[in-house]
């Protein structure tokens, strides 16, 4: 195919399929009218795809179609002699004329080294150091920054993305998802969840080297999504390759008398001159903290904070005493709110998922804390005692227990055998991973 000329190659696309038996792979070289020239199914890291096109002169873009009928509508448009090489691979860079891109294509067996993430889990959030390697035939998941290691014989690689809802302002909802790449036992139980935005092609890829089949759900309905995840294996963990923000103490001595020192300015600036002043100097402080990188002295322009935090923290055990609440204060937890309803709150800023109170098909009934072995969790049950939600993690028994009696709820605690763990778990309608 030459690069020159009015029937040259000017474009290189890395696209994915989704059809009924699967996700295809593949890149397709286009001419200048936007034709395919050559269709070349089958996984590449995208890296390598990006360094040869630059290298060739060749626009790169990455096309990943939502449905098999808008994929096949934009591959459909062929050039004059187009033709399709299946499972070939691209030369790497250098590898061809400077006039016409080689006709020579060879296969690409493996990626040689590790993988890696190349954003965070959701959008601006930081990179994970989360890297994925091969050891013969052991999946070996490391975490530099924790310094943790797993070494893991997957029966498959889990590639996930779901919704979350959450309030950006006052009561404004929006969706923020969440990527990542889970990895799955025979039984389809996750051993390790590793949160990031792993690249699709280098994951097939990586996966194609050891014949290890990737299950693609980055489409899929996220209550599906959440219940697969929610399924632990023995033995699960969760490497988030991130560093877990800590004051020192001299931080947290500076950010209290910071604190003390913003409760006496803003009474001082309220009443001389408005709330709204004080607003503005808050909004203004806020974005020179962010200039410093000092937002954790950010509690100066909002000095409420020092009192509203560990207020916020008593004031929930109480209601956890009462029976009034379940779970931790950071979330997640569930309550009953007004018009019997159940709702399960994730996080501060999250939109709570809600459940009448009833015995009807739909509703929750009952809560039902298990054991398998060393896990744990807790499911909110229908009339008809089928799992409505599945909460895993520990449950304090009493206080679900107390919890469940003040809001009309049965309740039970079951030890579970495999069989039973397996069946409730994958019956359940959606969960909290």
């Amino acid at each position: 195919m030459p690069l020159t000329g009015e029937e040259r190659a000017a474009g290189l696309i890395l696209y994915r399929l989704p059809r009924e038996t699967g996700v295809v792979y593949g890149v397709a070289i286009l001419d200048v009218g936007g034709r395919i020239m050559l269709d070349s199914p089958g996984a590449r890291p995208r890296h390598l795809v990006e360094a040869f096109a630059e290298d060739a002169g060749l626009t790169f873009e990455y096309r990943p179609y939502a449905t098999e009928s808008e994929g096949r509508a934009n591959l459909g448009t062929r050039a004059r002699g187009w033709r399709t090489t299946a499972d070939a691979g691209l030369p790497v860079r250098g590898d061809h004329s400077p006039h016409e891109v080689a006709l020579r294509l060879r296969p690409y067996d493996e990626v040689s080294g590790e993988l890696r993430p190349y954003e965070g889990a959701l959008e601006g959030a930081p990179r994970p150091a989360t890297t994925l390697g091969w050891n013969g035939g052991t999946l070996v998941a490391t975490d530099p920054v924790s310094g943790r290691s797993l070494r893991l014989a997957p029966a498959a690689l889990y590639h996930y993305r779901y919704e979350r809802r959450v309030f950006v302002s006052g009561r404004k909802k929006e969706s923020r998802f969440l990527t990542g790449l889970a990895v799955l036992d025979a039984d389809g139980l996750v051993l390790a969840d590793l949160p990031g935005g792993w690249p699709a092609h280098e994951v097939a890829v990586f996966a194609a080297g050891r014949k290890l089949p990737v299950r693609d759900a980055l489409t899929s309905p996220s209550k599906r999504v959440r219940t697969t995840l929610s399924r632990r294996a023995l033995g699960w963990t969760r490497l988030t390759g991130l560093e877990v923000p800590r004051m020192s103490r001299a931080k947290k001595t500076v950010a209290v008398c910071a604190g003390t020192a913003g409760l006496f300015a803003m009474a001082y600036v309220v009443t001389t001159g408005g709330w709204f002043v004080w607003r503005g100097l808050s909004a203004l402080g806020g974005t020179l903290l962010d200039l410093l990188d000092a937002k954790w002295l950010a509690v100066f322009f909002a000095p409420l904070l020092v009192v509203l935090k560990p207020v916020r923290q008593v004031w929930h055990t109480w209601r956890i005493r009462r029976g009034a609440a379940l779970g931790p204060p950071g979330g997640p937890y569930l309550f009953v709110s007004r018009g019997r309803t159940l709702s399960v709150r994730l996080g501060p800023r999250m939109v709570s998922d809600d459940m009448e109170i009833g015995p009807d098909l739909s509703c929750a009934s009952a809560l039902m804390a298990y054991r398998h072995e060393n896990l744990s969790g807790l499911f909110v049950m229908d009339g008809e005692g089928r799992p409505v939600r599945h909460l895993p993690g520990p449950w304090p028994l009493e206080d679900a227990h107390r919890f469940a009696a003040r809001g009309g709820l049965g309740f039970e605690v079951r030890a579970l055998s495999r069989e039973e763990y397996l069946d409730l778990t994958g019956r359940a309608r959606d969960a909290v991973p």
